[in-house]
């Protein structure tokens, strides 16, 4: 191909809103369906430590480009951390209790009510909610604070809805994990970055383009995985087509409805821009990570776990696509969503 081909190519899909990233959102997933055993637990390489080392990579150099002045102006944004975690753990609730009607008395209906109930009860994700934030140009100090703030309060919110709707027990033998792994890949990192900031932050600004690009590619690798491990697993193959298209479309339009619902309310509230694309990118995530080892602990004998995490996990494979694709359009068009 010509370079005036490519260029005309180029300038196409730009003006179309495609850009590699988001081809390379499709690339991924083409990949998991055709090759599953890749990117699942199965795989010799090791996939989890791979992202995990990634992410905490990501918070660090987010640590970097953050001065202590700006982390603490961060923290005491109030309106903003009481819309995002109000979605979080009051909104998402009551959204699946005004829905619970619509859904039949047949043990099916039932459980897949309680799995979307469990799935909106949830924290919110720590890792691609700061990234998306990131790539959208939003307040990244705030978005660390919120982010790490509802993957704590998760795990005393979560079992509390569970245990008052759906009467789970409200063990937390495993909880304190939950909480060791948030302080280890999240917290140190940012504070370690913060402390080095006098030394090393204006290398990190300098470099912030090449950073934006390295937290793309985890997303990448995040959403490789993710389907990777629905595929292997054989998530899909107990239901039609049909039911897990609806299913996706369902959680989709829950995405996209919330996402609405803060860009709204972020604009009644006069938050300034950089502070509503951190409410909307904050507000809007659930966190697979939580819901795996939640379900475990408050549903310990349900036989049809794959059944109650189904929800969750097309949620959080729909929510890094969508979530994505619209935070490249914020940094584009840099305005309001």
């Amino acid at each position: 191909m010509s370079a005036f081909t490519s260029g005309r190519l180029g300038g196409l899909l730009a003006r179309l809103g495609i850009d590699w990233f988001l081809l390379g959102l499709m690339g991924a997933v083409a990949l998991a369906y055709a090759f599953p055993e890749l990117g699942s637990k199965a795989s010799p390489l090791p996939w989890h430590r791979i992202t995990a080392v990634g992410i905490s990579l990501i918070f660090f150099f987010y640590g970097l480009r953050l001065s202590p002045e700006k982390l603490r102006a961060g923290m005491r944004n109030w309106r903003l951390h009481i819309l995002v975690q109000a979605t979080t753990f009051l909104v998402f609730p009551l959204l699946a209790l005004a829905v619970r009607p619509l859904f039949g008395a047949s043990e099916a209906s039932q459980l897949l009510w309680q799995s979307i109930f469990f799935l909106c009860t949830l924290p919110s994700t720590v890792s691609t909610s700061v990234v998306m934030v990131s790539m959208a140009g939003g307040n990244i100090p705030a978005a660390i604070f919120n982010a790490t703030l509802s993957g704590l309060l998760g795990i005393v919110a979560t079992p509390l809805w569970t245990g008052l709707v759906l009467h789970t027990a409200t063990g937390n033998a495993a909880l304190s994990g939950l909480a060791l792994d948030l302080l280890v890949q999240v917290v140190l990192p940012v504070l370690a970055g913060v402390v080095l900031h006098r030394w090393l932050g204006a290398f990190a600004e300098r470099n912030r383009l090449r950073l934006r690009t390295s937290d793309q590619i985890i997303i990448l690798l995040l959403v490789f995985t993710s389907f990777s491990e629905s595929f292997a697993q054989g998530i899909f193959r107990s239901y039609g087509l049909t039911d897990v298209l609806l299913l996706a479309a369902g959680m989709l339009a829950l995405f996209l409805l919330v996402f609405g619902g803060i860009g709204l309310l972020s604009r009644a509230l006069h938050l300034p821009h950089p502070d509503q694309l951190t409410a909307l990118f904050c507000g809007s995530k659930k966190s697979l990570v939580h819901g795996s080892v939640m379900a475990a602990i408050l549903f310990p004998n349900m036989a049809a776990t794959g059944a109650l995490l189904l929800p969750l996990m097309l949620y959080h494979a729909l929510q890094i696509l969508a979530a994505s694709v619209l935070a490249q359009r914020a940094a584009r068009q840099e305005v309001v969503i």
